[in-house]
This record gives structure tokens, C-alpha cells and sequence, in this order.
């Protein structure tokens, strides 16, 4: 069985490869796991989980509060590339990932409106566009 945070990065990338708008934007290879700045531009790392363990519920299930970042990475002639592709990956995911996009038995039970914060790059002369969103849920399951 997946650690829980792995549970919602997968339905969550599953949301949104399988979203058109999202994959017009960035191609469903660039959405992806991972922890550095990539190579190649536009692209959304699913990165900075946290999980929460929350305690028993009813019936021998668990529950667990689980964090989760997107990063979006965008080449910039302005700042409009990177804030469509936040656009499009928050109406994707203003409502909980498909119970079928969970994997192995992980129900979602709570799910918190995403949050989404821009940054400059540090190094400017790139013209990176760099945005972080937040998902947060609660997700229940039978161990």
C-alpha cells in the first residue's frame, strides 16, 4: 500500500494529465514528481509532501491530513505562460481528485480550495516564472 502523500501525488497527477486544458499548456511529461528547478520549460513538479497522521476512524480505517506543492515552471515574455498554466491547474483541482484517480482503497474526505503563491526568480536574467500551489486533504483509508 502507497504512504498516503504518494496516494494523493498520484491522483492528483492523474487529474491533471487527464485534463486537456492543463496538457495544452505542458505536455503530461513535463507533470511529474520531483524536487529541483528543470531543465526544460513549462513544467509542473509535484513536490514538498507532508502527511499528518490524524488517527483511527470507524471500521479499522485511518486518517491522515496530507500536504502537497505543485511547482509551476514556466519560460517568460511576460508573466501570462506561468499564471494560464495556474489557471488551468486550479480549475482542475478546485474539487477533489476522482475517487478512481485514488489509488489502492485512499478516500478523500476533506479537501481545502487551493492556494497558489508567485515568486521571482533569483536569477532574473533567465526570465523563469516560478508559482507554488498548495493541496491540502484529508484522506482516509484501511490499512
Amino acid at each position: 500500500m502507497l504512504e498516503p502523500s504518494l496516494a494523493l501525488q498520484a491522483a492528483v497527477r492523474a487529474t491533471l494529465i487527464g485534463n486537456s486544458t492543463v496538457t495544452a499548456l505542458v505536455p503530461a511529461d513535463r507533470i511529474r514528481a520531483g524536487s529541483t528547478r528543470p531543465d526544460v520549460f513549462p513544467t509542473v513538479i509535484l513536490a514538498g509532501s507532508q502527511t499528518q497522521f490524524l488517527g483511527r476512524a470507524a471500521a479499522g480505517q485511518f486518517v491522515a491530513r496530507v500536504f502537497l506543492d505543485l511547482n509551476i515552471w514556466a519560460v517568460e515574455d511576460g508573466p501570462d505562460t506561468a499564471r494560464a498554466i495556474g489557471f488551468a491547474a486550479l480549475n482542475a483541482l478546485i474539487e477533489p481528485p476522482e475517487a478512481a484517480a485514488m489509488m489502492q482503497g485512499f478516500e478523500v474526505d476533506e479537501w481545502a480550495a487551493p492556494r497558489l503563491l508567485w515568486m521571482r526568480d533569483p536569477q532574473p536574467e533567465h526570465a523563469y516564472s516560478h508559482g507554488v500551489m498548495s493541496l491540502e486533504a484529508v484522506i482516509r483509508w484501511r490499512a
